[in-house]
């Protein structure tokens, strides 16, 4: 009996489990439409997602779904920009709502690893409005309609990156590392909503004041949430950045879909200048905790009012430190005579309206002042700027007050002295009489090395001269990565570039000894002749192209020795650069390559893909080596694989665009061009496609063959080189080719031959004979002269080529041949006859001359003309056209009858 209860248990146990792990995809497909439904439904965005997760044991008894690797993407104007990607969404519903089909009520909600990114352009379109707009707003919404019902208790977010870029506004909130959570019963129109917050670092920036940079942040609050005014209060909250904690009270309400109030205060109970410094990054992160230091300072701040597209609240900052000091236990001398006042005031939310005021800014370093201080007003109308720094500093001291990162080293001397003042609408009208700048900064002997410059940057003399038209680089120069370079020009717009983030204008002149690409790039062409060496493996999956900066509009004229790219060696190199809207231009850059010359136009641009960027290139290159060409360029080898059996110079113009992988190489189904190739003397050898066309024929000339001022023009697409017909002489044999070849190297080609047969040897005669015989057991008459005539479709790849020739293209050949000769007949009694008509004419012409001559004078000569001169004419043109046409084809004139004489 007991064993029979037992195995009764057993079983049903079983059927337990099995229906468990079994029941969740019955209903997977349901939940699956469902919430593309849903989505579809509320959405303008292109939502989709991998895979929904579905099972009954994550969050036993409910159901537990996961909607896997979701990604919303934005149209119109943000087609193609992400606003969210979620790694996973973990859902709780209540299993028996899902089974009956009706409402299926969520519990909580789990998003882990999401990243959202908020823009907002700067004509004030925001990229998360992407609901579809409500057809009855007049009505109140029917919850019966929907599909989910709300009985939320928890919710989580788990590794967030948040980046939030308003442009109208010119701010700017990164939270990275963000897991925060919730509990609270959102059943209720009133509750309170406990919530946790950790984010590993805080950057916010406004206009060009960075408040806070990587922050480490923590915040415990209990927050009161009224459902009926969709009011959030914030009674006792405690935040801390970094070591600084900070007090916060206030309260959030969503006044309506587009704009939030806001009334929040927030305040340092602390005054120790400690907890302040903590603020400032490199300090931080340095044995902070061994800091010595002493000072107060005071923190606190508020925001206050409305915030929607088109509105700001207003607020305000204020900062003071006065006697601060500090100085790291192991390290000789310290930072003191810290003096910071600094107030930042917007009093009615109008961006225009903010001032930016730090009259004060001081410290000392081993005894040596650092002085700044800074206005700011009407940021976004017309800039007010008045500000000045002064001070020298000795870089190789700075490890004496500092701690720098592991294997980081810095030398050299610092010296400013400058000051501005004025608004920027002068600088930008050229009034430069109604703004104040003055002063020099010189940088001298800087040597910097990190992880990140292993190699280091060395600025031997940076001469910078302020004044109110622009900033004069005198001089300017330095080492890096086995670069010795000088420059020297102009900088208009260095103001506007730092406070207003316009694009940085300036004309450099720019000289070096060398330039090796292939470092800039981070990457080592193959090892050369001579040495043991592997090259360098380079993780490619790691590899991204070179970015081009933004906010850049700086011309280069450069004058460099010599350039290194990959295999290639490029001397003399001269042009311009231009560094505009993320885009490299390229301006008659001219260099010596290759035992030739080369000119390059064209440009690199990483404006629509960092990682595919979009390259334009027209070169004209002049008597370069072939072999060196095709053993220096992969694109080469593509476009023009018989240079491996080629040897001699040639001439090229070319013109393509299409884009680069990660690794700066062409990819090569998107380059689309076309250009000419001009081979002015060169040597064919071991060439398969033309061997095996020699051993065919058995016409031993064909093989390594010398040729000379053969010219063709190409165009390429889509993986296909397009040759179009050029004509090939060589030792008495005449060929056109034309056709096409793959960048798989496959051959599409048509040859047709001239064949003297005294080159030909038995076999080459042979397959001819062949032909003949089968054209003549057709019915096809053909007579071979001393040439033959062969049309041959090459296909294959180059390496392996098929060859074929038969009696079609022998037969329409010759067809084409014999059309040929009809028309040079034609076109030969075109040219007798129209010559015998101008012949006649003149002859008619002549006559009537000397009739009418004869006229006036009164004589007649009857022995020429017999008094009919215009009819005597008629005659001989007749018999001239006649014996004209019968000479022509060969009819001859009938013989005199004897018996007649």
């Amino acid at each position: 009996m007991l064993k029979k209860i037992l195995k009764i248990v057993a079983v049903t146990l079983v059927v337990l489990i099995l229906a468990a792990i079994a029941i969740p995809y019955f209903f997977k497909d349901k939940i699956m439409a469902k919430v593309k439904t849903e989505l579809n439904k509320h959405l303008t965005a292109k939502v989709d997602f991998k895979d929904v997760d579905i099972s009954l044991f994550r969050h036993f008894p409910r159901l537990a779904v996961g909607l896997d690797e979701l990604q919303v993407t934005g149209t119109g104007e943000f087609d193609g920009d992400t606003l969210l990607a979620v790694k996973q969404i973990d859902v709780a519903l209540d299993l028996m709502s899902v089974i009956k089909g009706g409402k299926m009520d969520i519990y909580n909600v789990a998003l882990i690893n999401p990243r959202i990114y908020a823009v907002v352009h700067k004509n004030g379109a925001a990229n998360w409005n992407i609901t579809k707009p409500d057809t009855a707003q007049a009505k109140p919404a029917d919850t019966s309609k929907t599909t989910f019902a709300l009985s939320l208790q928890q919710y989580k977010i788990e590794d967030a990156l948040i980046n939030y870029d308003d442009q109208q506004g010119n701010m700017q909130l990164i939270i990275d590392g963000l897991t925060h959570q919730g509990k609270g019963d959102f059943t209720q129109d009133k509750f309170t909503l406990s919530t946790s917050t950790k984010a590993d670092g805080i950057t916010f920036r406004y206009g060009p004041i960075p408040y806070l940079s990587s922050v480490k942040t923590k915040l415990d609050a209990d927050i009161q949430i009224d459902n009926t005014t969709s009011t959030y209060t914030l009674k006792e909250g405690k935040a801390a950045l970094n070591n600084l904690e900070v007090a916060l009270q206030g309260f959030f309400k969503l006044v309506n879909d587009s704009t939030y109030g806001m009334d929040l205060s927030f305040k340092a109970p602390s005054t120790d200048f400690k907890d302040l410094l903590s603020l400032v990054p490199a300090i931080y992160k340095a044995d902070f905790d061994k800091i010595k230091t002493s000072g107060n300072a005071a923190f606190g701040g508020y925001v206050k009012g409305n915030y929607s597209s088109t509105q700001m609240p207003a607020f305000g900052l204020d900062l003071n430190v006065k006697n601060g000091f500090f100085q790291y236990p192991d390290l000789p001398k310290p930072v003191k005579n810290i003096q910071i006042a600094m107030k930042v005031s917007n009093p009615d939310g109008v961006p225009d309206h903010t001032i930016v005021d730090m009259p004060t800014a001081h410290l000392e370093m081993d005894n040596t002042p650092l002085d700044l201080r800074l206005l700011v007003k009407t940021p976004v109308s017309d800039m007010y700027l008045d500000g000045a720094a002064k001070g020298k500093i000795d870089l190789s001291k700075i490890t004496q007050f500092v701690k720098l990162g592991a294997g980081t080293s810095l030398n050299g001397l610092l010296d400013a002295d400058i000051s501005a003042k004025g608004n920027m609408s002068a600088i930008e009208k050229q009034q430069y009489d109604r703004f104040y700048a003055a002063g020099t900064l010189q940088l001298s002997n800087m040597l910097y090395k990190s992880p990140d410059y292993p190699d280091g940057v060395n600025v031997k003399n940076l001469f910078l001269q302020f004044n109110p038209k622009n900033v004069t680089v005198k001089e300017l120069s330095g080492q890096y990565l086995g670069t010795n370079f000088d420059a020297n020009g102009e900088v208009n717009n260095l103001l506007a570039y730092t406070f207003k983030n316009a694009p940085l204008d300036g004309k450099l002149n720019f000289k070096a000894d060398q330039v090796n690409v292939n470092k800039f790039m981070g990457t080592t062409a193959t090892t050369t002749a001579g040495t043991d060496k592997a090259p360098a493996k380079v993780d490619s999956a790691a590899m991204m192209p070179f970015a081009v900066p933004a906010n850049l509009n700086i011309s280069l004229q450069t004058a460099v020795g010599k350039v290194l790219y990959d295999k290639a060696e490029l001397n003399n190199v001269t042009g311009t650069l231009l560094l505009k809207d993320e885009t490299l231009t390229m301006q008659q850059l001219k260099a010596n390559a290759l035992q030739g010359t080369m000119e390059i136009n064209g440009s690199y641009s990483t404006k629509n893909s960092k990682t595919n960027p979009d390259v334009n290139v027209a070169y004209d290159v002049q008597n370069l080596d072939v072999q060196q060409t095709f053993n220096t360029f992969n694109t080469v080898q593509k476009l023009m694989p018989i240079g491996k059996f080629l040897s001699g110079k040639i001439t090229s113009q070319l013109k393509m665009h299409g884009k680069l992988g990660k690794d700066m190489s062409p990819v090569l189904n998107t380059l689309t061009g076309d250009g000419n190739l001009l081979l002015i003397q060169g040597f064919l050898k071991q060439f398969a496609p033309v061997d095996q066309l020699a051993s065919t024929l058995n016409i031993s000339q064909l093989k390594d063959i010398s040729l000379r001022d053969i010219k063709n023009y190409f165009a390429f697409e889509n993986g296909r080189v397009k040759v179009n017909p050029f004509k090939v002489a060589v030792n008495g044999i005449t060929m056109n080719i034309a056709g096409s070849h793959g960048f798989d190297q496959s051959l599409d080609y048509t040859l047709q031959l001239a064949l003297p047969r005294s080159l030909m040897g038995a076999a080459g005669n042979s397959l001819v004979n062949n032909l003949v015989s089968q054209a003549q057991n057709k019915g096809i008459p053909v007579n071979l002269g001393d040439s033959v005539h062969l049309q041959v479709l090459m296909a294959g790849n180059i390496m392996k080529p098929s060859l074929k020739t038969d009696l079609k293209e022998s037969a329409n050949n010759l067809k084409n041949q014999a059309a040929e000769l009809v028309k040079n007949k034609i076109d030969t009694v075109k040219n007798v006859v129209r010559d015998s008509v101008n012949q006649i004419k003149n002859n008619a012409v002549n006559a009537l001359k000397d009739e009418l001559k004869n006229q006036l004078s009164g004589k007649k000569d009857s022995a020429h003309t017999g008094g009919k001169p215009l009819e005597n004419v008629g005659k001989q043109a007749g018999e001239s056209v006649k014996n004209t046409l019968n000479g022509l084809f060969g009819k001859k004139k009938p013989a005199a009858d004897s018996t007649k004489q």
